[in-house]
């Protein structure tokens, strides 16, 4: 059966974000790599949003098991540049709920293509 992908492109999940999570190939824009890093928080994918984060910027454990049940409601990409080669920028919001309580992390971040592979290095968040 079918399942939608997350992180809010219309494909299936195994033809979308699951190419990279479960398949280890790599996200050919930063676009791609940020909706993929969205739908590992959904499916609690600390091994993936390791990998995926810049050494010099990793935390040494994410633990997301050990969190409150997040519900993720939604994925919108504002705003995708890619200022050269090796940079990009995407700016997003991203809805869920805690506890039946409403969130929304609106965040502009910042990766890099080293070795051929982006890589999340860090972001600013918004005020909502």
């Amino acid at each position: 059966m079918a399942h939608p992908c997350p992180c809010g492109k219309p494909a299936e999940y195994a033809a979308c974000c699951g190419r990279h999570l479960d398949h280890g190939e790599p996200a050919p824009t930063a676009e791609a790599l940020m909706r993929s890093r969205y739908t590992a928080f959904t499916l609690g994918r600390d091994d993936y949003l390791l990998a995926t984060w810049h050494p010099d910027f990793r935390p040494s454990a994410l633990n997301l098991a050990d969190d409150p049940p997040t519900k993720w409601l939604g994925l919108a990409v504002k705003r995708f540049e890619q200022t050269d080669e090796t940079h990009a920028v995407v700016e997003f919001v991203a809805r869920y709920k805690i506890g039946g309580r409403a969130h929304r992390l609106h965040e502009t971040s910042r990766f890099v293509r080293e070795d051929g592979h982006w890589l999340y290095l860090d972001g600013d968040i918004h005020p909502n």
